[in-house]
């Protein structure tokens, strides 16, 4: 059953720690773990990308999960459409809560992605993780002569993933609000590339963790402020604190909080 938060109601902490994704992606695989088993219980969920993933392969996925965590499996499927969807059945495998694939595989790749997904879940007994789409597109600078709106353009892409039934989308948290108007309030969104909202370092010119609240964003992926704080844990708390301001600032007069997807 969907949950509704009122804004003028008390802010769940716990909701918004499992909102919040720990990007390890600038780390080896010692130091990864060893993140995972300070912040495990702290944060919804740990990025692996592919340059950790190369380096230290599936099994980092088996040990992030045997210290009690989930895992956002950042790989981007994009391929045959066998081969993504040969891909998108072994991360469900693994376990990870969510795994993500290009928007620009076609619609049909999409659909026979998620419907194989749900197939070998309802067959093998395995839980349904998040599968989302990824409409990033940095290379796009809006207001260039002959180039449409990048934001625009990462919505309809997002639009496209919705028709295939995937659950949300990876999306640059500048797209949030042309995303959640055009796709509604149950399509997850994360988004990448966030700053704290006092951080004046090379991301000054990204969205702070609480203007990308406001804009709609589901899921917040922070990586440097965390990696680069003395103390990870205070960091982490201070995000929560950030997330907590978006949410009471936001325009919208509920947040629609997701069930947990069926096991």
């Amino acid at each position: 059953m969907s949950q509704y938060w009122p804004f003028a109601g008390l802010v769940r902490h716990r909701t918004l720690q499992e909102r919040l994704i720990v990007s390890l992606d600038r780390a080896t695989r010692r130091d990864a773990l060893k993140m995972v088993e300070h912040l495990g219980r702290n944060v919804g969920m740990f990025k692996v990308g592919r340059r950790l993933y190369l380096g230290s392969g599936p099994d980092l996925v088996r040990d992030i999960r045997r210290r009690g965590a989930e895992v956002f499996l950042d790989l981007k499927f994009h391929d045959t459409p066998r081969a993504v969807c040969k891909a998108a059945v072994e991360a469900t495998r693994l376990g990870v809560r969510m795994f993500d694939l290009y928007s620009s595989n076609s619609f049909e790749v999409m659909e026979r992605a998620r419907t194989e997904v749900a197939r070998i879940c309802r067959s093998e007994g395995l839980r349904r993780p998040i599968v989302l789409a990824v409409a990033m597109l940095t290379s796009l600078r809006p207001g260039e002569p002959n180039i449409p709106d990048g934001d625009e353009i990462a919505a309809r892409l997002a639009r496209l993933a919705a028709e295939a039934a995937l659950d949300g989308v990876l999306v640059l948290p500048q797209a949030a609000a042309h995303v959640r108007a055009l796709c509604g309030r149950r399509f997850v969104i994360v988004a990448p590339g966030l700053r704290l909202e006092n951080d004046r370092g090379p991301d000054i010119h990204a969205m702070s963790l609480r203007e990308s609240v406001r804009a709609g964003v589901d899921y917040l992926v922070v990586g440097r402020p965390v990696w680069n704080a003395a103390e990870p844990l205070q960091a982490v708390r201070e995000i929560i604190e950030e997330m907590e301001r978006g949410m009471r600032a936001s325009p919208r007069g509920a947040l629609e909080l997701l069930a947990p997807r069926p096991a």
